[in-house]
Formats: C-alpha cells, sequence, structure tokens
C-alpha cells in the first residue's frame, strides 16, 4: 500500500485510514524500540555503544533501523565527528522532545499501573 503525501491541515490527518500519512508515522514512532530510544537519550546527547547499553535487549540491527527511522522523521539529530575513527552522537530534536513527554506520561501510567495490570493477567491467564 502506498501512501498518500500529506497535503492539508493537522486536523486532516486521520489514524483511521489505512493510507494516511499520520497513520504511518503513529505505526512507525510507537514500536517500544523507537519509545525506548527517545527515552533513553532524554536531554542527553549518546553514542550508539551508549544507546544498545541503555536498552536492554536491543540487537545492533534494530537500533539502526530505529536510529534512520527516527532521524528521517525528523526527532533525532546525529553528529558524526570527524575523527579517527568515527564519532557519531545522537540527541533529541525539538520534536523528539515534545514526543518525550508523552512517553514520559506512558513510563508513568506503566510504573502506576504495572501492578494492577501483572494481576489482570494472573488471572486472565489462570
Amino acid at each position: 500500500m502506498v501512501t498518500k503525501q500529506f497535503s492539508g491541515s493537522p486536523e486532516d490527518a486521520d489514524l483511521r485510514r489505512a493510507d494516511s500519512l499520520a497513520r504511518e508515522i503513529f505505526s512507525d514512532v510507537a514500536n517500544k524500540w523507537a519509545l525506548l530510544i527517545i527515552e533513553a537519550l532524554g536531554e542527553r546527547t549518546l553514542r550508539f555503544s551508549e544507546l544498545r547499553n541503555e536498552i536492554e535487549g536491543v540487537s545492533h540491527k534494530m537500533l539502526t533501523q530505529n536510529l534512520r527511522m527516527l532521524e528521517r522523521y525528523g526527532l533525532i539529530e546525529r553528529t558524526v565527528h570527524a575523527v579517527v575513527p568515527p564519532r557519531v552522537e545522537y540527541t533529541l530534536t525539538e520534536p523528539g522532545q515534545a514526543l518525550r513527554v508523552t512517553i514520559d506520561g506512558l513510563c508513568d501510567w506503566t510504573h502506576r499501573y504495572l501492578g494492577h495490570i501483572e494481576a489482570s493477567r494472573s488471572r486472565f491467564d489462570a
């Protein structure tokens, strides 16, 4: 399926439409690795290896793919320093910082209801 180019106002961005650019953005950004990358960066600048150490379980491939996607969407900035070996750093852009506020809310919600969700899952699975 081809995503339509966005040409209207932000109010016209309908997540329910299969060919909506807003839906494509939502789908890409709302994955666990992207959310964890944004949360890990916070207000810091980190190198690839530092991000990988911060996010337990992420593979080299998944981290690379998600960093590229977040850079494409303008949510992170990638800076390459001309040294040997090359040093690459990542930091959140203004839109990335704005999204981080929402992600922080999701993290707070998760911490608040973790016990409730765990109990519900145990009852359901029994």
